[in-house]
Parts: C-alpha cells; structure tokens; sequence
C-alpha cells in the first residue's frame, strides 16, 4: 500500500496567498517605470513630450508659459526657476533655466519629474533638451543654472479642446537619488 501526499487545503491556500503577495510587490517595483512611460507616450497627466524634430512652424498664436519648482520632502536642495514666465508664439523655441543649490555639506544626486497644466495641453507641449533627462548631482556649496529648451507643439491649434488655453505651467520637482533604492531597482528615495 503506497502512501501518496496529498497537500492539504490549508498549504495550498498558503501557496497561493504567498505568490499573489510576492506578484503584488513585483507590480508595486514595476507601477512607477510603467506609469512613467505610460505619461510619456500619451501625455497623460501633462507629461510633456520628448522633441524628435526641431523644424517646426511658428505660429501667430502667442502662448505664456509660467514655471513652477518644487522639492520632496527628503530633498535639501533649494530649487526655483530663474524666470517667472516666458511668452512665446506656437512653435517658436523658448529656453529656460531652474536654479538649484546644495545647502548642505554633502553631495547630493537628485532627479526631476515634471507635469505640465493644464494636462490637456501636456501632449503638445515639446522638450528638445532637458536637465531632468538625467540624473543631476550636487557637490556641498554649489549652485548650478540648468536650463531646459521647448516648444509649444503648432498641432495645439487643431485641437478644438485647447482653444481656450492661452496659458500653460511647466513644474518640476526634485527627489534625491536613494543609492540603495538604485541597487534595488525602485530608483528614488521614499
């Protein structure tokens, strides 16, 4: 008579709670780099688009742009942009920069998300270069301009939902870089 091991209901509920938990913290790692690119392609939440070309028509249509910097809570840096506002024609490039500076006595590596509103203006207004496309480190003491060069897409125009945007602001806030949260894969600190 041979004795077969049949897992009894309790382990298997367990086995199956255990990998949903571990599935769970798996999406919970993968959500933020997801919802990044997911923003990034569709503009949604006014993530702000990545120029592929720099031929674009200028418009009559004029169009004021105001900047906005913010930090996170774990961020030492004193960060704010060095123009309130900029107007510009649909298409014409504009260039702007953001002062941060590093207070502390250590050296600090932060990065930048953004958002542009209103969101619905967010797909159509370009970036040709940026300092929030890489990393940006800070040693004790220093102040650095960083400048970022945009444009407001011409297709705005066709875009019967915008007509009445004749405004928009481009926000930035700064996290610090976690080293220990870029080993593990999750890139910013908590």
């Amino acid at each position: 008579m041979s004795m077969t091991m049949v897992p009894s209901r309790n382990s298997r509920t367990a086995v199956i709670l255990l990998g949903l938990s571990l599935g769970m913290v798996g999406m919970a790692y993968a959500a933020v780099p997801l919802y990044d690119l997911f923003c990034r392609v569709t503009g949604y939440g006014g993530t702000t688009q990545i120029a592929q070309s720099e031929n674009v028509a200028v418009l009559e249509r004029v169009m004021k742009i105001r900047f906005s910097a913010n930090t996170h809570r774990d961020m030492s840096w004193q960060f704010k942009p060095a123009q309130i506002a900029q107007t510009l024609k649909i298409g014409e490039q504009g260039l702007a920069f953001y002062e941060a500076h590093n207070p502390t006595n250590q050296i600090i590596t932060g990065t930048a998300s953004y958002n542009v509103t209103p969101h619905k203006a967010g797909l159509y207004f370009i970036k040709i270069e940026c300092f929030c496309f890489t990393e940006q480190t800070l040693l004790p003491g220093e102040t650095v301009l960083m400048p970022v060069t945009y444009f407001i897409d011409p297709e705005i125009v066709e875009d019967v939902g915008l007509d009445d945007v004749s405004e928009v602001v481009l926000s930035y806030t700064f996290f610090v870089l976690d080293e220990d949260a870029i080993e593990t894969g999750t890139g910013v600190a908590d």
